[in-house]
């Protein structure tokens, strides 16, 4: 048997455990009586120990208003959110708010001060960023003109250097994904790990249709210009078997 297994042995379960003031210690406590007070109860106790009758007050925490900035996008709204006093915030926390999820992102508590964690009571106001949209900053490179812009897609969404996508109506090739921590031109990111896109719009078909004779004859081989009813031939092939007219024929040997 293991120490964990003795100590669970030894353990002792108290029911309705409660901190008794005369034997300065939590104690199990009998329930005499329970009465409603507005959003509460009170509850008459007996220790089990001394015998001491005590009632215990029972109310739901306060309710605080909590200024916040959600932001979704480049769009950010100010709002106010009702919350227990007694409920703490953290850096990171996750919460569900007009049924879209949001982590908070900075929390200021007094004096304009940035705090990483803090109690609903002590705060001044907090800030979230939209957690399930994330918006990715792009660079769109055509020719030698750049333009940026943002994309707002799904939290987790992912993106691969090297592949084309589609943005209004076009397609551009990802040339590169920054991620804070450097460039890839190969890897995979998600979304929210994306700090920048570069996109380089693709070679247009132009780019790639034959520009002389012999890379035309061989796309007609490949099909690549569809059906050629009138094919060129190679000129090795239009002369073979023909003898240049430049090239001297040799004499007989006379007996």
């Amino acid at each position: 048997m293991s120490e964990d297994e003795i100590d669970l042995e030894d353990e002792e379960i108290i029911e309705n455990a409660n901190l008794c003031d005369a034997c300065n210690e939590f104690t199990g406590h009998q329930i005499l009586r329970e009465r409603p007070v507005g959003e509460g109860r009170d509850v008459l106790l007996k220790c089990d120990e001394c015998g001491i009758v005590s009632t215990l007050e029972i109310r739901p925490p306060k309710l605080i208003r909590v200024p916040f900035i959600l932001t979704e996008g480049p769009d950010s709204q100010r709002i106010t959110i009702d919350v227990d006093g007694d409920e703490e915030f953290r850096l990171g926390d996750v919460f569900e708010e007009d049924e879209k999820l949001w982590t908070i992102n900075q929390i200021l508590v007094s004096g304009e001060r940035k705090a990483k964690r803090s109690m609903a009571g002590e705060v001044m106001r907090i800030s979230a960023l939209r957690t399930d949209m994330v918006r990715v900053k792009m660079t769109l490179t055509r020719g030698e003109q750049s333009d940026s812009e943002a994309l707002l897609v799904e939290y987790g969404k992912t993106f691969t250097a090297g592949h084309l996508m589609d943005h209004n109506g076009e397609t551009w090739r990802i040339r590169a994904i920054h991620t804070g921590e450097g460039r890839t031109m190969r890897g995979t990111v998600e979304s929210q790990d994306i700090k920048r896109m570069y996109l380089h719009e693709p070679p247009q078909l132009e780019h790639f249709e034959p520009k002389t004779p012999r890379e035309r004859r061989q796309a007609w081989k490949e099909g690549r210009l569809g059906f050629n009813p009138n094919p060129e031939v190679a000129k090795e092939i239009t002369k073979k078997g023909v003898t240049p007219s430049n090239k001297r024929k040799q004499k007989r040997p006379r007996n």
